[in-house]
C-alpha cells in the first residue's frame, strides 16, 4: 500500500516493505488478475500531437474493461503502483516504447483490486522486477501564493445519461476530436475531452504555451508541470478541488523538445484520463526572461496564484531490476 507522509515540510511518499533493497515479488497469496489482456504497439503519433490516456475498469460507467492507449511502461508502473513519474528510474525506453492495453476485469470486481491487477499484468507479460529506495532529491513545492489562489473550479461530475457513456467512458478517445481556438486565442479542447483531461500547445519558437486542464486535481496539475523544470513538483498547496486551469507562459523550449522528443512527440500534447486515474536541456529559471511572456514561475503566481518553492527531501524511488520491452504474446 503507499502511504503518504509529511515530514519537515516535505512530502514523502513511502511503501510499505521491510527493506530498502526488497524486490517486488509474488507474494504466498498471488494478486488478482485480468481475465484475459491484449497487448499492443501503440501506432505512431501523429506530427506535433500526442495522446495518452485510460478509461473504464471498477468504478467507472464499464467496470469490465479497462483501456490503456499510447501508454509507456513508465506510464503504466505509474497508475499501478500509485507513484509519481520522478519515482521511477530505469532504462530509457520505460517511457519511448508506448502500447495500448485492453484488459477485461472479472465481475464485481472491486475497485481497490484495479491497480493489483495491473501490477499483475506487469509482472507477467512484462517481467517486471521491482525494488525500492530512498533518495534526497531537490524539488519544487507547488502552494498557495501570498494572496491566495485564483481558480476556476470545475463543475459537478453529471450523472450519466441512460444509453449513454459517462465521461471518460468507452466510445471517448482521450483528447479526440480536433482542437479549435476560442475568440480570446485560447486553444478549446476537442468535442468529447473526458473530465481529468489535460492539454498543451504551442504556437511557436518565439510563441507562448497554453496548458488547459479540465476538472484537474492539484496533484495531477503539479504532475503535468514537472515537464518545464529541471526537479520534480509536490503539490502542497492543500487544495482537495477538482479545477479547470488555464495558464500561458513561456517555456523552456530547449528542455520541452528533449522532452517530447523522448516520448515521441511533437510541439503539442493531448493527454486524457476518464478517472483518477525528466528531460533534458537547460533548467527554467525563475528570474530568466521569457521569449513571448511570463516563465512558468511568473505566470503561475499571476494567472492562477500559486507558487514553486524550492525544497529538498526524501523521495521513495521505485527501481526497474528487470523488464522486458517486448511483452510476452497476448
Amino acid at each position: 500500500m503507499i502511504g503518504k507522509v509529511f515530514v519537515a515540510g516535505f512530502m514523502l511518499v513511502s511503501l510499505s516493505l521491510s527493506s530498502s533493497n526488497t524486490a517486488f515479488a509474488q507474494t504466498a497469496e498471488p494478486l488478482p488478475s485480468f481475465e484475459v489482456a491484449s497487448i499492443k504497439p501503440a501506432a505512431p503519433m501523429q506530427p506535433g500531437r500526442m495522446m495518452i490516456g485510460t478509461r473504464g475498469g471498477p468504478g467507472t460507467s464499464d467496470p469490465g474493461q479497462m483501456t490503456f492507449t499510447n501508454n509507456s511502461l513508465r506510464d503504466l508502473i505509474q497508475n499501478a503502483y500509485d507513484v509519481k513519474s520522478y519515482q521511477i528510474t530505469g532504462p530509457s525506453w520505460i517511457e519511448t516504447e508506448r502500447f495500448d492495453i485492453l484488459a477485461k476485469v472479472p465481475k464485481n470486481t472491486p475497485k481497490e483490486q484495479a491497480k493489483l491487477m495491473l501490477q499483475s499484468l506487469l509482472a507477467d507479460r512484462f517481467k517486471l522486477v521491482l525494488h525500492h529506495s530512498s533518495k534526497e532529491l531537490p524539488m519544487y513545492a507547488l502552494v498557495v501564493a501570498k494572496n491566495g489562489p485564483k481558480l476556476k473550479e470545475a463543475a459537478p461530475e453529471p450523472a450519466p445519461t441512460p444509453g449513454e457513456d459517462a465521461p471518460g467512458g468507452p466510445g471517448i478517445s482521450p483528447g479526440s476530436g480536433r482542437i479549435t481556438v476560442g475568440k480570446d486565442g485560447v486553444p478549446q479542447f476537442p468535442h468529447g475531452a473526458p473530465r481529468g483531461a489535460m492539454m498543451m500547445t504551442m504556437g511557436g519558437m518565439n510563441g507562448t504555451m497554453h496548458m488547459g486542464a479540465k476538472a484537474q486535481t492539484m496533484a495531477r496539475f503539479a504532475e503535468t508541470l514537472n515537464m518545464q523544470v529541471d526537479r520534480p513538483i509536490v503539490d502542497m498547496t492543500g487544495l482537495t478541488g477538482k479545477y479547470d486551469i488555464a495558464l500561458e507562459f513561456a517555456p523552456d523550449f530547449g528542455r520541452m523538445q528533449t522532452k517530447m522528443a523522448a516520448m515521441g512527440g511533437g510541439g503539442m500534447m493531448v493527454q486524457g484520463s476518464g478517472g483518477e486515474g525528466p528531460g533534458g536541456g537547460p533548467a527554467a529559471s525563475p528570474d530568466g526572461p521569457g521569449a513571448g511572456g511570463p516563465t512558468i514561475f511568473s505566470a503561475l503566481q499571476e494567472q492562477l496564484g500559486l507558487k514553486l518553492e524550492p525544497k529538498k527531501g526524501p523521495v521513495d524511488i521505485l527501481v526497474i531490476d528487470s523488464a522486458n520491452k517486448v511483452p510476452t504474446e497476448n
